[in-house]
């Protein structure tokens, strides 16, 4: 501004000192080659998600329809966030309270799809996916009457983000305000969604489509939140989606080539006009055959030997095949749509040429530490955590739990576990976790815990299997209580009828 001013009184720098005033980074410099035509968007955070929002997911749905490589990524991201399910696993200080909601959860989950499709964990994978193509997942909380016959009176209801409307933005009286869809009272809380009751792209029922105000504490909304603000969210393909289209063509022009180069033609050519066409085709030995502008067309069979006549040659097509860097362009170019994506491309294609073991490893160390980080940033906060404390408010009005409103923090407290993830080496991982176990460095219930399964269930199910081999006189080598495992000993020997003493 100070420059400026001086410029306008008629003071003029040194060309160099003006260019150090100017910008200290390149990347913000309008001048130059690289830079002048560089002029992007400084659209606000809602604004740049929902400018063409419904034409990039319209665009992201078509590319997993038909493209193949959009297919793997939402599949590969879709099992490794959810797998077979994130599982909850209540952490009320009351054992037989943790016991109770345990056996309650596992009744109400295949009871949890209002439409009837899916079990709970079914609703998470599709939660996910519409998460990864669309940019959001909408589900609304639907209370149930006691004659439902439900375990807990309770279900969800999967709501595609289209019911979403981007475009609804307006005041309300009172001071409330509506963006993209989503009402806000003066502080900046969401306190209502504005939903279409019918798809607005469905055919039938379009005349009794409506928009209805449902209160926030029904609906679960989980999205990327990418900058402050943000109200909605933006498919994960959007940075690929001209990508794939571009490959998808060159893909396609390049199987054509091959199509065309397939098509082994021959032409015969005669020396002169003069020289009458013999009726007798020399290469077949039949009348020739003629196309519908009078050319006559010769095949020939494989394995023939043929003598042409007199002034005939025959000339074959060399239509051109693929590129010679037809292979690693196409590497090149998934690397970088599966890495926009977050989704290692030897992951995603199982294309391991030249990957050793370690460096395999390291690749999915870090796959797994991304998906851990949405796991529980995004999934869990967002989509799990309101549907458990739904469902614990479910049961406290049914009355199916003494749950206490000032004790209502504990019945919500729940440990989210994710299904675990595979050995990568199963002899030196499970060495290594018994061997951190026994220094000290971790628990017996943080491996199950990593696993995907419950301490407290499989303690359980270890102490059935001892009394049932105690009760059937069973030695087994899998039983970690013989010394010979390394296990702890037992109290009193001698109870025992393989006892090594004979007593």
């Amino acid at each position: 501004m100070a420059y400026r001013a001086l410029q306008q009184k008629g003071f003029v720098l040194p060309t160099r000192l003006q260019a150090s005033m100017t910008t200290a980074y390149e990347g913000g410099s309008a001048t130059g080659s690289r830079s002048r035509s560089w002029n992007p968007s400084g659209a606000g955070p809602n604004s740049a998600a929902t400018s063409n929002l419904n034409t990039i997911r319209r665009r992201a749905r078509d590319a997993i329809r038909n493209d193949p490589w959009a297919k793997t990524s939402v599949t590969r991201w879709v099992s490794n966030v959810v797998g077979t399910g994130i599982q909850p696993y209540p952490r009320h200080p009351d054992k037989g309270v943790r016991a109770a909601l345990k056996e309650l959860w596992a009744d109400w989950v295949p009871d949890a799809d209002a439409d009837g499709r899916l079990d709970f964990y079914g609703l998470q994978a599709l939660a996910v996916r519409s998460m990864f193509s669309d940019g959001e997942a909408l589900g609304r909380l639907r209370a149930r009457r006691p004659e439902d016959d439900l375990a807990v009176p309770l279900q969800f209801q999967a709501i595609e983000a289209d019911l979403l409307p981007t475009e609804d933005y307006r005041a309300l009286p009172g001071g409330n305000e509506v963006v993209n869809g989503v009402e806000f009272d003066a502080l900046g809380r969401r306190v209502a969604y504005h939903l279409w009751n019918r798809h607005p792209a469905e055919m039938q029922g379009r005349g009794l489509r409506e928009q209805r105000r449902v209160p926030a504490v029904q609906v679960v909304h989980a999205y990327q939140v990418l900058r402050p603000g943000q109200v909605r969210g933006v498919s994960e393909l959007a940075t690929v989606l001209l990508r794939l289209k571009t490959l998808d063509n060159f893909d396609d022009a390049v199987a054509f080539r091959q199509e065309v180069a397939n098509l082994f033609a021959g032409f015969i050519t005669r020396k002169s006009e003069e020289d009458a066409p013999d009726p007798t085709n020399q290469l077949t030995g039949e009348d020739e055959v003629y196309d519908y502008d009078g050319t006559p067309i010769a095949g020939i069979e494989p394995g023939s030997l043929n003598v042409l006549g007199d002034g005939e040659d025959v000339t074959f097509a060399t239509p051109p095949g693929a590129p010679d860097n037809y292979s690693e362009f196409m590497r090149q170019q998934l690397m970088a749509a599966f890495a926009s994506v977050g989704i290692p491309y030897e992951l995603a294609t199982g294309d391991l040429r030249g990957i050793s073991d370690r460096t395999l490893r390291v690749m999915v160390n870090e796959f797994h530490r991304l998906v851990e980080q949405f796991q529980w940033t995004v999934f869990i906060h967002q989509w799990c955590r309101p549907i458990w404390n739904a469902w614990i408010d479910a049961i406290t009005l049914a009355g199916l739990m003494p749950v206490r409103y000032l004790e209502r923090r504990q019945w919500r407290r729940v440990l989210w576990v994710p299904e675990g993830w595979p050995y990568f080496n199963p002899v030196q991982d499970v060495k290594a976790n018994t061997d951190a176990v026994r220094a000290g460095f971790t628990s017996r219930s943080a491996i199950i815990l990593a696993q995907g399964e419950d301490p407290e269930e499989v303690a359980a199910q270890m102490r059935a299997d001892n009394e049932q081999a105690d009760t059937d006189k069973l030695s087994l080598d899998s039983d970690s209580r013989h010394a010979r495992n390394k296990g702890a000993e037992f109290s009193d020997p001698s109870e025992r009828d393989d006892d090594p003493s004979g007593a």
